[in-house]
């Protein structure tokens, strides 16, 4: 989702930061504190100890890491937490922390080629393909049903499997989403943005099973980028938009308000949510409003 022009040479500089502090993590520059939480950059959060660390599914010829919290209710939907491009699962340790002992169950996932999951290099990297991993999760965990909670790239990804396998899907918490590429904005301008990738190339050289393919992961991601998505009005039309929440920060840095207007306009019987003095890492700048918000989403049944 990130603008290609800017993003390459926002990666050179994160590569060489790579080679000067590989190994040292958590590093101190890659954390922003400021007052104005939407300027903050906060530490990586750890996802609480589910007991088994995680495990690994054979997906579509990849290994998909996972982890579950919580045990099946009958009252509630499993939730699917889907993170943003170069991130992983511990992005959203407060989220799942919260959710613990609430009478859900919880589902972590890196998306193929981030964090712990492995790729296919020789296949291109696109929105329907990782939709289809998460999808073929769900038949592998027999989830017949899920709601999500997405962030970025996450976000495209529950919208996208919301409008093809609409009967998977309970709910969805879409937030920061783009629709299409022109809805993007020049992150290059934020710092946050920019310390957030330096970070994740130590990230990727931490958890990944392939750490000296990072080069060939930016390459996949950024052509997917670059081209997708392009969605338009009647894309939208198999959501249930009933349990659709389009939400984003009024302190957004990388993807244009119009994108959120218009989603929301497409889906007329969801809603549309601008969390207040936060940017595109609202989850962990100001993680108690963040939860509060998908509390009244999900937990008011």
């Amino acid at each position: 989702m990130v603008g290609l022009s800017s993003f390459l040479g926002l990666v050179g500089q994160a590569i060489l930061l790579w080679l000067c502090v590989s190994g040292k993590y958590p590093d101190e520059s890659t954390v922003i504190r400021s007052s104005k939480r939407w300027l903050s950059l906060p530490p990586t959060p750890s996802l609480p100890d589910s007991g088994s660390g995680g495990k690994y599914a054979d997906i579509n010829n990849i290994q998909l890491w996972y982890d579950v919290f919580g045990t099946s209710s009958s009252h509630h939907s499993p939730i699917i937490f889907l993170h943003g491009g170069l991130a992983n699962s511990d992005y959203f340790g407060h989220q799942v922390q919260f959710f613990q002992g609430k009478g859900f169950k919880i589902v972590t996932v890196d998306s193929r080629g981030h964090g712990r999951s492995t790729t296919d290099f020789n296949i291109p990297l696109g929105y329907d393909l990782m939709s289809e991993d998460f999808v073929a999760l769900l038949d592998y965990l027999h989830i017949p049903k899920a709601s999500f909670v997405g962030w970025s790239d996450g976000a495209i990804n529950a919208l996208n499997i919301a409008a093809k396998h609409p009967s998977r899907v309970d709910k969805v918490f879409a937030f920061a989403a783009n629709y299409n590429t022109s809805g993007v904005m020049d992150i290059s301008l934020s710092k946050v943005f920019t310390t957030y990738i330096n970070r994740t190339v130590l990230e990727y050289d931490r958890l990944s099973l392939h750490p000296d393919r990072y080069t060939d992961f930016l390459n996949q991601i950024t052509q997917m980028w670059n081209t997708q998505p392009n969605w338009t009005e009647s894309f939208f039309s198999p959501i249930n938009s009933t349990n659709v929440w389009i939400v984003d920060a009024d302190h957004e840095e990388a993807v244009y308000r119009n994108q959120q207007d218009d989603m929301a306009r497409w889906l007329p019987d969801g809603g549309q949510l601008l969390l207040p003095q936060v940017s595109h890492f609202a989850f962990i700048q100001a993680p108690d409003m963040f939860n509060a918000m998908l509390w009244s989403f999900f937990g008011q049944d």
